[in-house]
C-alpha cells in the first residue's frame, strides 16, 4: 500500500490531535511543539475509546475516558489502566504535506 496524503503540515495545529481514517484504519495525528509529526493508532487499548478526543501534552496523548497516556513516539501506555501499546505509523513529510502508510508500522 502506498502512503496517503493526510493534509498539509501547516494545517496541523500544535499539540492538537486529529483523527484520520485510511483504508479503515483509525489513526490519530499530532504535531508537537518541536514541529515533529506523529501518527499512532486512534483506539485506546483499554476501553475502545478514540484517542483523538483526548488531551495532548508533551509527547503523549491521554485517553479522556480513563486517563491512560500513550507515548507518541512508541505507542506504549505510560500508566494504567491500559497496558497494551497502540501501533505507531511512519510519517513522511514531502513538499510540506503529511503522508502516512497504515500498512507500515514503526518498530520501537
Amino acid at each position: 500500500m502506498a502512503s496517503t496524503k493526510i493534509c498539509g503540515f501547516d494545517e496541523l495545529g500544535v499539540n492538537e490531535a486529529v483523527k484520520v481514517e485510511i483504508d479503515g484504519v483509525p489513526i490519530v495525528v499530532v504535531r508537537d511543539s518541536a514541529g515533529d509529526v506523529f501518527a499512532i493508532g486512534d483506539t485506546c487499548t483499554h476501553g475502545d475509546i478514540s484517542l483523538s478526543e483526548g488531551f495532548v501534552e508533551d509527547d503523549t496523548v491521554e485517553c479522556w475516558a480513563h486517563g491512560s497516556k500513550f507515548s507518541l513516539k512508541t505507542g506504549k501506555p505510560l500508566n494504567l489502566p491500559a497496558y497494551e501499546p497502540v501501533p505507531v505509523y511512519k510519517v513522511d513529510l514531502v513538499d510540506g504535506d503529511v503522508y502516512i502508510d497504515p500498512s507500515v508500522t514503526v518498530a520501537v
